[in-house]
C-alpha cells in the first residue's frame, strides 16, 4: 500500500531534523549559490537602473559632429536635410547654436543665462518635453519672430510664483516673448544648468547675416546605434566636403563606458554564481548518496509493509526539494537585506522585483530536484530483502 501524501511530509520532516548537520550542509550549498546569482542579479538591475537614472537626467544620446575646412568651409542648413535624408537608423537630426550668454532680466529679478538658437528638430533630437506653453511653429520660423523657449531652471529663477508664457524677457539686451517652458536637463558629463533661452534658428541667421551652423546633432533609434551613425555621417560628409577634418563626440560616452564596465562585472559574478550552483549541486547529490546508504535499512523495511517505488523516490527528492526552498529562501532575503544597506550607503537607485525572487526560487528547486534525482532513483531500486539484510 503506498504512503499517503501526510505521512510522506511526516517521514520526511522526521527525516530531516534527525540529521541536522546533513540537513544544514545541504542548505548551505544551495544558499552559496543560490545567492552569488541573485547577487548578480540584483547587481545587474542596480546597474541598469543607474544607466537609467543618468540617461534621464541627459539629453537624449545623440552625436555632434563638426567640420573644419583650410578655407574656412563648415556645416550649413542645408546639411540638415542632407543628412536627414541619408542616413539610416536615425530618429532626428537638428542644430542648436550658443549665440550669447550674459544676463537676463524680467522687471526687478535678473539670472545669468545662455542664448541658443535652434532648428524645428531640437526637442526631439535633445529628447527634452514641453512643460508650459509651445516650441516654436512654423509661423515663428518663417516671419523671425523674438520668440523664446526657457528652460524649468530659469523659469524658477524669473518666475517662482508667476505664469511665465506670454511675459517679455531681456536676454542679453535683446526683447523676447516666452512661448513655452521646457524641462532642464544636462547636455553632456560636465555640464551645469545655468539657465537657458531657445530662440528659431531663422532669427538668428537674420541677426548675423549667416546660413553657417557649425556643428549637428544626430539622435539613433537607440543609443546603441550611436557608433554607426557617427561611421556613416563622417562618410557622408567627407565626401560631401573634401578636404575637410571631421570631428565628432557624443554626450553619452561616460554612461556607455560604465554601462561596459559593469556588463562586464555582470557577467563575471554570474559566472561564479553559475560555479556555486554546480558546486551546490554537486554536494547536494554526495549528501543524498551519503544519506541512502545510512538508511539502507530504513527503505528496507517501508518496502517491505508496502511503500511503492515511488514513495522512495518522493522521499529523497521532497527532502532535498524542501532544503533547496529553505536555503534559496535565506539567500534571496538575505542578498535583499544587503543590498538595501549598500544602496542606501552609496545612494544608489534600487528595487526588488519579483522576477528576481521567482528566479531564485526556481533555480532552487531545479538544483534541488535535478540533484538528488540520481541517488533518489538508486534508493528507489532497492531489494527491499538485500537492504533488510544490511541491517545486521
Amino acid at each position: 500500500m503506498a504512503i499517503s501524501l501526510k505521512d510522506l511530509f511526516v517521514l520526511t520532516y522526521k527525516s530531516l531534523i534527525s540529521n541536522p548537520i546533513r540537513s544544514t550542509l545541504t542548505t548551505l550549498g544551495v544558499f552559496m549559490g543560490v545567492a552569488s546569482v541573485t547577487a548578480t542579479m540584483q547587481v545587474s538591475n542596480i546597474s541598469q537602473s543607474l544607466i537609467e537614472q543618468k540617461l534621464a537626467e541627459r539629453e537624449a544620446p545623440q552625436i555632434t559632429v563638426y567640420l573644419w575646412a583650410k578655407d574656412g568651409r563648415t556645416l550649413s542648413v542645408e546639411d540638415l536635410d542632407f543628412l536627414k535624408n541619408n542616413l539610416t537608423d536615425l530618429k532626428s537630426v537638428s542644430t542648436h547654436i550658443k549665440f550669447d550668454s550674459g544676463l537676463v532680466l524680467f522687471e526687478n529679478k535678473e539670472a545669468e543665462l545662455s542664448v541658443y538658437a535652434v532648428s524645428q528638430d531640437y526637442l526631439l533630437t535633445s529628447g527634452r518635453k514641453i512643460l508650459q506653453g509651445r516650441f516654436f511653429d512654423t509661423k515663428d520660423f518663417n516671419q523671425y519672430h523674438s520668440v523664446t523657449l526657457i528652460d524649468e531652471y530659469l523659469a524658477r529663477e524669473l518666475f517662482p510664483q508667476q505664469n511665465p508664457i506670454g511675459k517679455k524677457i531681456f536676454a542679453v539686451g535683446k526683447p523676447y516673448i516666452v512661448v513655452g517652458v521646457m524641462e532642464t536637463k544636462l547636455r553632456s558629463e560636465n555640464y551645469t544648468p545655468q539657465g537657458e533661452v531657445l530662440v528659431p534658428l531663422s532669427l538668428y541667421q537674420v541677426l548675423t547675416s549667416s546660413r553657417e551652423i557649425k556643428r549637428v546633432q544626430i539622435r539613433p533609434e537607440n543609443f546603441q546605434q550611436l557608433n554607426k551613425l557617427q561611421k556613416e555621417s563622417k562618410q557622408l560628409l567627407l565626401a560631401r566636403y573634401p578636404g575637410t577634418k571631421y570631428w565628432a563626440r557624443n554626450n553619452v560616452r561616460d554612461i556607455l563606458e560604465q554601462h561596459e564596465t559593469l556588463t562586464l562585472l555582470s557577467q563575471g559574478l554570474f559566472i561564479l554564481g553559475a560555479i556555486s550552483l554546480i558546486v551546490g549541486g554537486v554536494g547536494i547529490t554526495n549528501i543524498t548518496l551519503s544519506a541512502v546508504t545510512e538508511r539502507t535499512s530504513e527503505i528496507g523495511l517501508l518496502l517491505a509493509i508496502g511503500a511503492t517505488k515511488q514513495d522512495i523516490l518522493k522521499q529523497f527528492i521532497l527532502e532535498a526539494l524542501i532544503l533547496s526552498l529553505l536555503g534559496g529562501t535565506i539567500a534571496l532575503t538575505t542578498v535583499h537585506f544587503s543590498t538595501l544597506v549598500v544602496v542606501d550607503s552609496f545612494d544608489l537607485p534600487y528595487h526588488f522585483e519579483k522576477k528576481t525572487a521567482i528566479f531564485a526560487l526556481g533555480i532552487s528547486i531545479f538544483v534541488g530536484v535535478t540533484s538528488s534525482f540520481l541517488p533518489a532513483r538508486h534508493a528507489s531500486q532497492l531489494d527491499p530483502v538485500q537492504a533488510l539484510k544490511s541491517q545486521n
